[in-house]
């Protein structure tokens, strides 16, 4: 049946609107690996647009799984399998789905491949609470007129901290994230800032947390060696990361913790209250990173602190000023570095 001209020109602009969504559907799936319907749909739809129900974008995510680009698996969560129908979907891409991205080349491409067992995982609320912190500088970003968008976050990023071949844990400091955000001031001035995401649910000890803030120091100070003496050249004197970053990304270390089961009071506040006092103790004892207080910005904060308040508000903690007796008052990231 051939449409009328309007109705013509309005089905061509849903086609194209959904396969415009579609794309970066495909786009954030394989950057940022798994997501919720949920956060798909604040990533991909600004406030002023955004219905109570993402319903157009399960449709779309409905035809992309019968096409058999992206795989889904009910989150985990409380109470149990008889309330897993409760749990919303989580999105990943499946081998056809990733090799669909890599052909477009809009992306640089990343060697893994999303499996249903990693998205079940012990990492699952890790690899979301991960996401969330990307997100609530998209959406503060969005507020106040600055540049965050969706695909400015890169999950689980490596840095070499020295030389040798031991396991690659140890011969590197893997970020949760990278992320980058562009400070726009009233006048236009474009301040770029970019940040080593560390997130962290409680569930390591503090010593542990401590030791992979100690390994950016490492990665300030890291300059690869030549195996030949004799052909090294001038740059043999530059540190490593100088290759990727213009500037050394602030560390930002966002915490959270899981909420308390039923009937038990909620002290995840203390809890992590404590958590930023150790980190801040062990920080302050670390040889090389008070050497580096200078030079590399650390801050703590909570989860929902960023959420609430956003990154240019006095949430963080900085762990490498004052002293033990005199902690400085939390500031903003961007002041941070004045």
């Amino acid at each position: 049946m051939n449409l009328p001209p309007v109705e013509a020109t309005a089905a061509a602009a849903i086609t194209r609107s959904f396969h415009a969504i579609s794309g970066e559907v495909l786009e954030l799936l394989y950057q940022h690996r798994v997501l919720s319907t949920q956060q798909l749909h604040v990533l991909l739809t600004p406030p002023e647009k955004r219905p109570a129900r993402p319903v157009y974008l399960r449709r779309q995510l409905g035809e992309l799984h019968r096409a058999g680009l992206v795989e889904r698996i009910r989150a985990k969560g409380p109470g149990g399998r008889g309330r897993l129908q409760s749990q919303p979907f989580l999105w990943f891409l499946t081998e056809a789905g990733a090799e669909s991205v890599e052909e477009a080349g809009e992306l640089p491409p990343r060697p893994y491949r999303v499996t249903p067992e990693a998205v079940a995982g012990a990492r699952q609320a890790h690899t979301l609470g991960v996401n969330e912190v990307g997100i609530a500088f998209v959406e503060w970003a969005r507020r106040l007129g600055h540049e965050c968008g969706p695909l400015d976050w890169t999950p689980e990023v490596a840095n070499r901290i020295r030389d040798g071949q031991r396991r690659f844990e140890d011969d590197h400091v893997i970020s949760d994230a990278v992320l980058n955000y562009v400070h726009v001031e009233r006048g236009g001035r474009r301040t770029m800032l970019s940040f080593f995401v560390e997130f962290d649910r409680a569930t390591m000890t503090s010593a542990r947390l401590a030791a992979k803030l100690e390994a950016y120091g490492r990665l300030y100070e890291y300059v690869p060696q030549s195996a030949d003496r004799a052909r090294r050249t001038s740059n043999a004197t530059r540190p490593a990361w100088m290759y990727n970053y213009p500037v050394f990304p602030r560390v930002l270390v966002v915490l959270d913790a899981a909420p308390p089961k039923a009937g038990e009071p909620d002290r995840r506040a203390q809890r992590l209250a404590a958590r930023t006092e150790d980190l801040y103790a062990r920080a302050g004892a670390d040889v090389r990173l008070s050497r580096l207080k200078g030079d590399i910005n650390i801050g703590v904060t909570t989860l929902q602190q960023l959420q609430e308040h956003g990154p240019l508000a006095p949430i963080f903690t900085p762990l490498l000023r004052g002293t033990p007796t005199a902690r400085p008052a939390p500031t903003d990231l961007y002041l941070a570095s004045k």
